[in-house]
């Protein structure tokens, strides 16, 4: 019973570490824990964590394997071994696996995320959609409203989108992502003073995006602010030299680099 107490203290310090990403030291923890107390699912899950942030996803994967040995409920490590799978680049186990993480605990979030997520990279737009929904219903955050609004975008539904980035830009005010996403919106549907206002908050919290500074010059360029768009596109290269339509642009304005 001691041993058993001891071990759950590594762990806990162990899941500690790793939400820290400080992964050798986390390791040693667990390796620990699981020395102490063998049958531990937890501590074994949590070192699969470890090894899948370390991106050696068949340890993650052993680990996992010998967690649902022990608990064949236990809906966290399906999450994480399909998370694995995902990860290595096999999409049915993965999507095997989150459905499985599903079936044990449906109030799971994070697992509806990451199978909307694999069925979005396999262009499943509505499957993809419907896990968002569910996630965001259960647990609402940032990267699900981000997730669900990409998908929106990328089926052509922009009010959609936009409503989405909407709810980044409110749950998350000083984030770029949801201004830079929405002012992509805005660009798509014509609207080039509210792509500009949206960039301009975008680079203000994050100034380093040259894809922003570029789509910026774009939504100058179509008001005919040449010299504004002059700038935003040499901004965009100074960050990523490589960015043809921001050199494109230039050129078609006669101020190529």
């Amino acid at each position: 019973e001691t041993g058993k107490r001891l071990a759950a203290a590594y762990c806990f310090r162990g899941h500690g570490l790793t939400e820290k990403r400080q992964l050798d030291a986390a390791l040693s923890d667990l390796n620990e824990s699981i020395r102490l107390d063998p049958d531990s699912a937890c501590a074994l899950t949590n070192r699969g964590r470890v090894y899948g942030f370390k991106r050696d996803f068949d340890r993650a994967i052993a680990d996992y394997d010998e967690a649902i040995r022990i608990d064949p409920s236990f809906a966290l490590a399906y999450n994480n071994r399909g998370d694995a799978w995902f990860n290595k680049g096999d999409s049915d186990r993965a999507i095997a696996d989150f459905d499985l993480a599903i079936k044990h605990n449906p109030q799971l979030s994070i697992a509806y995320g990451n199978r909307g997520f694999a069925y979005y990279r396999r262009r499943d737009l509505t499957r993809a959609i419907a896990d968002y929904t569910t996630q965001i219903r259960l647990r609402p955050d940032v990267l699900a409203y981000i997730n669900r609004g990409n998908a929106y975008r990328d089926g052509e539904q922009l009010d959609r989108a936009a409503a989405d980035y909407g709810e980044v830009i409110r749950l998350a005010p000083t984030d770029a992502r949801g201004w830079r996403n929405r002012g992509m919106i805005k660009l798509f549907q014509g609207d080039s003073r509210g792509g500009i206002a949206d960039y301009d908050k975008a680079l203000q919290y994050d100034p380093a995006d040259a894809y922003s500074w570029n789509n910026r010059g774009q939504a100058k360029m179509r008001l005919g602010d040449k010299a504004g768009a002059i700038a935003d596109f040499r901004r965009a290269l100074d960050i990523s030299p490589g960015l043809r339509t921001a050199s494109e642009s230039l050129q078609r304005l006669g101020a190529a680099q």
